[in-house]
């Protein structure tokens, strides 16, 4: 279990550098923790997608907004190490190098979640492991997590760690929401199991669980091509009907909803969302405060129950 507070939802800073520039990115931040929000992830790869990006800069912006405000002390910073394509892996020399890059990129001391951002079964887990120690050890790294994980691997990692006496997985960060389930299958078991809670990304589908794609409504963003897919399931049409209806009754957005469903969810600690722009932020923390009833949370896991294999 997590000794680190969270909040109510956890801003992505994937966006940081892509769709949200300087100015925009540290509008959102303002808006973020001045409206409550406490925790902000990011990875040494944000955002390398980008032409003319090498990766790095979502960190380097997020540390720019710290050092102009001053609100270290206000914050949870978790990013994550493995997946640059200049840094791969989880050995432990590019852990600590990676580390030290993201440290300076951020300018902070400590990193207060690190997280392998997904699984290198190319290294033992004890070598991964004991690096994290280290940076433990070092005060460089408050706690450790484990980003798409298979639930086998999550199960050997625990092994492994009181095997050797290494630090745990704290924080699991998987893709997970209502339109997409499978993590409800093996995973969420398996983190009940081993005491670790749950930070779902891709919360909000890419944005289809904003509720702003329709059939035949036409939305320009970077991500639209990705959330127009889930239009192709009937069920999603029939869980966007459902979700008009709760936000209705709720007097709350269908984003907030939609996050507030994943909140309740058990192993959950907070889901991650993201804003490129500042307006959009109330409606991500507005989640925090809405409690969907039994049949709230019936109606809309329904919609688009996961299927077991």
């Amino acid at each position: 279990m997590t000794a680190l507070d969270l909040g109510p939802v956890v801003l992505g800073g994937n966006v940081f550098g892509w769709t949200a520039d300087r100015d925009a990115g540290f509008r959102v931040l303002d808006a973020f923790v001045d409206g409550g929000g406490r925790a902000i992830d990011t990875a040494d790869g944000y955002s390398a997608w980008v032409p003319g990006h090498v990766g790095g800069e979502s960190e380097t912006m997020i540390g720019e907004w710290l050092a102009s405000r001053g609100r270290r002390d206000d914050v949870v910073i978790a990013t994550k190490v493995g997946a640059l394509a200049s840094r791969p892996g989880l050995s432990a020399a590019n852990i600590r190098a990676a580390a030290e890059d993201s440290l300076r990129r951020l300018g902070v001391e400590t990193i207060d979640l690190y997280l392998a951002h997904r699984d290198d079964p190319s290294v033992p887990q004890e070598e991964t492991l004991a690096a994290f120690g280290e940076l433990v050890e070092q005060g460089k790294v408050r706690e450790i997590g484990a980003s798409n994980f298979p639930a086998d691997r999550l199960r050997s990692a625990a092994a492994a760690s009181a095997e050797h006496g290494l630090p745990r997985y704290t924080v699991a960060q998987d893709l997970w929401s209502l339109v997409e389930r499978g993590a409800e299958i093996d995973l969420v078991p398996t983190l009940e199991d081993l005491d670790v809670v749950e930070t779902p990304y891709s919360s909000l589908a890419s944005g289809f669980l904003t509720g702003k794609y329709r059939p035949g409504a036409e939305v320009d963003s970077p991500r639209s091509g990705k959330a127009r897919q889930y239009l192709a399931d009937a069920r999603n049409l029939d869980l966007l009907s459902v979700l008009d209806d709760v936000a209705a009754d709720r007097g709350a957005s269908v984003a907030a909803i939609a996050l507030a469903w994943l909140a309740a969810q058990r192993t959950v600690a907070a889901p991650i969302a993201s804003a490129s722009r500042p307006e959009q932020v109330a409606d991500l923390l507005a989640a925090g405060r809405i409690r969907l009833t039994p049949q709230d949370l019936e109606q809309l896991s329904a919609a688009t129950e996961p299927v077991s294999g």
